[in-house]
Parts: C-alpha cells; structure tokens; sequence
C-alpha cells in the first residue's frame, strides 16, 4: 500500500478540553454555594458533558470527508430551523429576543447549530470549487467570494433580526477565517478586507464625533434598541445606573477585587446577573485573580493552537477547511466573551466556549471538537514519507 490511514486519538486537544469543561463544572459548583439561584447547575453541567462526548463518539465514527455528503442538507436544515423562529409553535420569545424553541422546560437555539453547519457547508463548497478551477485569476475569486457570501448572508440575516448580534458576528467569523485561505488571492481579499475595515473604521469615527446622534439613529431607525444600549454601556457606563451599563460596571468591579491571586474559592462579593453563562469568566477572575485567568486564556490559547497544527498538518483540503472555520468560531467568540467582561468591547449573549453553562452551546461545541478529532485520527500518512515534509 502507498498509504494508510493510521488512528490517532489527539490526547494534547482531548486534555485541553477536560480541563476547561473541569474548571466550568468546579465554577458552577461555587456558583451555586454561594448562591441558590445558581444551584443544581454544576451537575447539569456534567451531564451534557456526557451526552456531548457520546455525540463525539458517533461524529467519529464516520470518516470526516463523508460528512461533505450532508452539507447541503445540514445547511438546509439551518436556514429552516431559523426562519422557523418566526412561525413555528415551539419558538420561544425571551426579553424581547426571538431566540429559542422551547420545549416543556428544555430551551434549544438553532443560532449555535447553525454555526457548525456554516462551517462544513463552506468547507464543502470551497474544496468543491477548487477542485473544479486549476486557474486562478479574478474570475476564480470572485465566483468563490459570490459563493461564500451567498451562503453566508441568509444565516447572518437570519440570526442578526432576531436580534443577535453577538451570533451573527461569528458567522462573519467563519467565513472570514475561510476567505483568507480558500485560495483567493491576496489582492482580492485585501481589497475585500480593507473595504471592511473603511466602513467599521467610517462606523466608529460617527459614533465619536456625534455619539448621541449616532445612538438616536439606532434607536429611531432600526430595530436594534439593544445595541444602542450596549454601546451606551461600553462607552460610558457611569452614566448609567441599570441594565448593560450595571452589568458592565460590576463585571469590572468583580474582576478588578480579584487582584493578583484572587480572593480565593467560594468567596463572591459582587453579584452579577447571568453568572452562569455570559459573564463566567468574573466568576473565575474574583475567586483566583490574574493568576487564574491567565490560566483560562492559556488553555484557550492552547486549544486554538492545536486545532491550527491539526488543520496545518491534514492533507485533505475539506478537513484544512473545516479546522480553520472550527478556529474562526472559537476565537471570535473567546475574543468577544473576555474582551466585554473587561469592558474592552460592548456586551453581547455570546457564551464562552466550553466554560459557560448551556447545554445547547456545550453539544454544538463539543460537535465540533469531535469533527477536529474525526480530520486528527484519519490522517492519512505516506510510505517513505519525510519528517520535514
């Protein structure tokens, strides 16, 4: 045989992710000592743990390549499950957010699914169309671009009226991870990207040269109310004596008493609404300080960097494409979750991966470090092959 598909079980990623899921279930834990409204959460906790890693198990045990097969489907299904939100009985309506389907006392947001399946269905078209095109030029680019727009664009929409900004800025994630290395050349994406840039860089010279008529206009001429709020909240919160801006305000009060070391476990001063979920990372930063962390960032750090060595090191180009969307969900959303908890970004609903309390987003995550394992332990390796190839 010229090759062989050798198993390769990636202990690095599997530890990396028991540590972080452990250090979720051991916050919740001193949640809920410290509060009752937070009790009984740690144990839930677990037990999504375990139903995701049976999700794991079955997502490995079909070959990853395979899964290009239901990519249309997975994307269809999506675009149903969030265009349904606004007509099927089970959708759930929640702080003015239209978000959920409920069903009796169990919540699921198709906004978490769907970014798993933006990120096989991109995978699929971008390995799909490159396989079609030997030439690249500028009609190459701006078919893949059209593609990957067209596809992303419904799901964007789709999420953002719900309103979910924070949701919809990951599904632009994705597909910006993809863009930059689909194949398109440099010039096409720079100049892409830098007419991304003039606009978000045109958006935020408004804001500072007429913050109040920039905020009235979002709030008289549009339906993102929330957003105006948040951005009034991260500006100055101050200013403000309720909803984000208190949120805000308390988030860096619980981080800053933490210090160095931490004022040790169980031991909360400050409390912050949705603890649980958006703002864990407080909880952690009050009770063990910098130290601890750093030490949550250090294991996000280590997760990204396995999942790109993975994605360097697979010589399939679908399972390249899969790990670079897989990072451009988990580094967004990282990215987003601490920079609002240190008030360096407004608030958004956005949870922090693996740490935050949600048994939806848990499953979904978990989904996809089972497709980085599925591309890991299917490698194919070569005979004679090289070391330094």
């Amino acid at each position: 045989m010229d090759n062989q598909r050798q198993q390769r079980v990636d202990t690095f990623l599997i530890t990396t992710i028991v540590l972080i899921i452990g250090i979720s279930v051991f916050t919740l834990y001193t949640l809920g000592e410290a509060y009752s409204s937070f009790e009984g959460y740690y144990k839930r906790q677990i037990i999504w743990f375990i139903v995701s890693c049976i999700g794991v198990a079955a997502i490995m045990v079909i070959d990853f390549d395979r899964y290009r097969k239901f990519a249309w489907p997975l994307y269809i299904l999506g675009i149903f499950m969030l265009a349904g939100l606004h007509f099927l009985p089970w959708a759930w309506e929640n702080n003015g957010a239209l978000r959920w389907y409920k069903f009796g006392s169990t919540t699921l947001q198709p906004s978490e699914f769907v970014k798993v399946f933006l990120v096989v269905i991109l995978a699929h078209v971008i390995t799909s169309h490159n396989e079609k095109w030997s030439t690249k030029n500028l009609k190459y680019d701006l078919i893949l671009l059209g593609k990957i727009i067209a596809i992303t664009i419904p799901m964007f929409l789709l999420i953002a009226i719900q309103p979910d900004i924070g949701s919809s800025l990951v599904i632009l994630s994705i597909a910006g991870f993809l863009i930059v290395i689909s194949g398109i050349r440099w010039r096409t994406i720079v100049t892409l990207f830098g007419t991304a840039f003039v606009i978000v860089a045109s958006l935020f010279l408004l804001y500072f040269s007429n913050p109040e008529g920039f905020i009235s206009f979002i709030e008289d001429e549009t339906s993102f109310d929330h957003v105006a709020d948040r951005i009034k909240a991260w500006d100055n919160p101050h200013l403000y004596t309720d909803g984000s801006a208190m949120q805000a305000i308390k988030s860096m009060m619980a981080i800053g008493s933490g210090q160095l070391s931490g004022k040790g476990s169980m031991n909360y001063q400050v409390w912050i609404p949705e603890r649980h979920t958006d703002m864990i990372f407080t909880a952690v930063a009050e009770q063990f300080g910098f130290v601890g962390s750093s030490v949550i960032i250090i294991l996000y750090f280590l997760l990204i960097y396995r999942i790109i060595q993975i994605a360097l090191e697979t010589k399939e180009p679908f399972g390249t494409y899969l790990c670079v969307g897989i990072v451009g969900m988990f580094t967004y959303q990282i990215f987003q979750n601490i920079g609002m908890s240190i008030q360096l970004l407004p608030l958004t609903g956005l949870p922090l991966p693996f740490l935050s309390y949600g048994g939806t987003s848990l499953l979904v995550y978990m989904a996809a470090i089972g497709l980085v394992l599925n591309i890991r332990s299917r490698q194919k390796s070569f005979m004679f092959e090289s070391d330094n190839q």
